[in-house]
């Protein structure tokens, strides 16, 4: 059996590799990047690395050549890029006849209006069509995600955030990794869906276990949208990027991320790392 994962070079992708080359041989394990000198180091342990360019099908089709179990790992870029991305890939799994499909997906695509859920509602419903036995990781959020916030604390200011009182389901990327090459290493995950999300936290209570990593108190400073992004700017935050941190925040106060459940841990086979460990892991990164 051979398997293949997608944006193997990438933050996720790597940490998936890593996880798989401890659950089956070098010799199962295919990756698929758009830049191969990016990944002569897994060619170096026997990985089988292959160039595929979500943008370029006919390298997919080569790609997924002879590959039973493939992880899409959902690409980044504007919406309509990574719909257009998702499609070709999906499209070439379907041709190259693989036999599973996981995917990389946000937390309720079926149901969520978040402004992120578009390419994966497109993913999810394209893979759907192919007939191809599937399974869907709804991925909640990346506590890396919140690094910014967390160096800003390190640095002497609050915790900024207008997300209200609305909960979020952090985990460390790792935890993602190991539930995904678990799906696709493992047996018995055909037609599943997995909303992969770890313990709800307010921004409150995550910036009180901040402040029990730090030993000192992490004030909170609710604000409104526009405050938020003006924030943001006189921080140096890119202009461009600041709409869509401002649309996070705004789909967190909606509830859009408060999803609770306990697939991961049956993924995982234990619990997830608490918050506060999670956290110093972070801390401890960015020193």
């Amino acid at each position: 059996m051979k398997m293949l994962v997608t944006g193997a070079t990438g933050k996720l992708g790597s940490k998936v590799v890593e996880a798989l080359l401890k659950k089956v041989p070098a010799s199962q394990l295919a990756v698929s990047v758009r830049n191969p000198e990016k990944a002569e180091s897994l060619r170096a342990r026997g990985v089988d690395v292959r160039h595929g360019d979500f943008d370029r099908p006919e390298t997919l089709d080569a790609a997924f050549a002879g590959i039973d179990r493939l992880l899409i790992i959902s690409a980044d870029g504007d919406n309509e890029t990574r719909i257009r991305q998702h499609t070709n890939a999906v499209e070439a799994a379907a041709r190259a006849k693989v036999s599973f499909i996981a995917y990389t997906s946000v937390a309720n695509a079926s149901d969520t209006k978040m402004f992120l859920a578009p390419p994966h509602q497109a993913a999810e419903q394209a893979i759907l069509k192919t007939g191809i036995p599937y399974s869907f990781l709804r991925n909640n959020w990346y506590l890396e995600n919140e690094a910014s916030s967390i160096q800003g604390v390190l640095a002497g200011a609050p915790w900024v955030t207008s997300a209200g009182a609305g909960k979020v389901g952090w985990a460390l990327q790792q935890e993602y990794a190991a539930a995904a090459a678990a799906v696709l290493a493992g047996d018995g995950h055909e037609n599943t869906i997995y909303e992969l999300s770890g313990k709800l936290f307010t921004q409150e209570e995550l910036a009180s276990a901040l402040g029990t990593v730090l030993g000192k108190e992490v004030p909170v400073q609710q604000v409104d949208d526009a405050t938020y992004a003006d924030i943001m700017k006189n921080a140096g935050v890119p202009d461009f990027v600041i709409p869509m941190l401002v649309s996070i925040q705004e789909g967190i106060r909606e509830h859009t991320l408060e999803i609770e459940s306990n697939d991961f841990e049956k993924l995982l086979g234990r619990p997830l790392t608490p918050m506060t460990e999670a956290l110093r892991q972070i801390v401890d990164s960015l020193a």
